[in-house]
């Protein structure tokens, strides 16, 4: 008879940050298309989101792993097209709007199904409406792509679209993104580049090479098992809940996936002291010793973008705040959580204030029962070469927190 594996806490702490990188050393120089890869054959995939306060968020798990290195490395990877240099990156709705592996683009063919059917009631008054407007859409990104909505509207003599938004429309937005946004989720439409922030579309055969656009239909069964798989991969450890929601599965596929990937003896059922849920561990993931170095993590970096697990995991309560009334924030507008050998210890509120030329910790936190002293010495650090890789000359500190004092002190020094 078998005995369930049982973990501490603090195992399952140093499993899950080794299965995210964070006990790899930092790249110390030239970062290149290889640390990349490295990188995102742990993570899987890299969020998208639109703030940029401090830095747009796709860019910053890159840094927190490798350190400073060149944005275009990343740019490159993710929305340029070269013969001796293939895009290694494409976009699409996986945890959210992502960047994920030119190779994953057939695991989600089940979902551009699903979302074809979800959301065809919404744009059966819109094909009603404007006849041929999806077919001419995807003529004029064929002829003119890379292109935005907005460019697509004057191309396809509908300007006033900008001004005539859809009744009550769904995010309010021009019929032709609506068509181009339908066409992105459906995969007959994917992001050739993007310019500033501009998604510009265009044609996924011109985006993806010709191997995964020819790759034979994936059950939808058999999808859901590789991404759990790669979900498990990423976590070194997690219950079925942080599993499933890496790539926002429902539950009866993610619980089948799981049930399989266990029977096939790749992921392996433990038990963490101190978790109500069961665990499961990747059967590859390794338990460092201890881990040590430092980081700061956006919001949006997949090691703590599942909150629920962040707080079990870190004993580390953390919510965005953007959409709370200013009057009632915490910690403030956008936090960055600091990883410090393996714990995480504080939290600072960035701004990066591109005109005078500075990064702003606006608001400066640290953890219970932490060093104050330690922790502002090397988070003092970790700004400064932010600062540096953001092309920022100086941090500068506010005075709100516990630390902001301690900071400050020794960003003067």
């Amino acid at each position: 008879m078998s005995t369930m594996t049982v973990l501490g806490a603090d195992a399952a702490r140093r499993i899950a940050l080794g299965a995210q990188g964070f006990t790899e050393p930092r790249a110390g120089g030239d970062v290149s298309r290889r640390h990349l890869k490295r990188v995102l054959d742990r993570v899987r995939l890299i969020q998208l989101d639109s703030v940029n306060v401090a830095v747009r968020a796709h860019y910053m798990p890159l840094f927190s792993r490798v350190g400073p290195y060149e944005m275009a490395v990343l740019d490159d990877a993710a929305w340029t097209h070269h013969a001796r240099k293939p895009r290694q990156l494409v976009e699409y709705w996986a945890h959210e709007a992502s960047l994920l592996p030119v190779a994953d683009w057939p695991l989600f063919r089940w979902r551009m199904r699903e979302y074809e059917a979800k959301y065809a009631h919404r744009y059966a008054s819109l094909r009603k409406d404007a006849p041929g407007l999806f077919d001419d859409v995807l003529a004029a990104v064929k002829e003119l792509g890379p292109i935005g909505a907005g460019p697509l509207e004057d191309e396809l003599g509908l300007a006033e679209g900008r001004a005539k938004k859809a009744p009550g429309g769904w995010w309010n937005r021009s019929a032709v993104k609506h068509a181009c946004e339908w066409l992105f989720a459906t995969g007959e439409l994917t992001t050739g580049t993007r310019r500033g922030f501009q998604r510009l579309y265009d044609l996924p055969e011109r985006v993806l090479p010709p191997e995964v656009l020819a790759a034979a239909p994936i059950p939808d069964e058999e999808a859901a098992r590789e991404l759990m798989l790669r979900a498990a991969t990423a976590h070194g450890i997690g219950t079925e809940p942080d599993l499933r929601d890496y790539y926002r599965l429902k539950p009866s596929r993610s619980q089948a996936a799981l049930a399989e990937l266990v029977a096939e003896g790749l992921v392996e059922e433990v038990e963490v002291r101190g978790w109500p849920q069961p665990a499961y561990r990747h059967l590859a993931a390794k338990t460092p010793r201890k881990v040590t170095g430092r980081a700061l993590l956006c919001p949006f970096d997949p090691l703590i973008w599942r909150r629920e697990r962040t707080e079990r995991i870190f004993d580390f309560h953390y919510r965005i705040e953007i959409y709370v009334p200013e009057p009632k924030r915490v910690y403030g507008y956008y936090v960055f959580p600091f990883l410090l050998d393996g714990e995480l210890v504080g939290r600072v509120d960035l701004k990066t204030d591109r005109a005078e030329g500075v990064l702003r910790a606006r608001g400066v936190f640290a953890e219970p029962g932490v060093d104050h002293a330690r922790v502002a010495v090397e988070l003092a650090a970790e700004l400064r070469a932010m600062a540096g890789w953001l092309g920022v000359d100086s941090v500068a500190v506010g005075d709100k927190g516990n630390l902001a004092a301690a900071l400050a002190k020794v960003l003067r020094v």
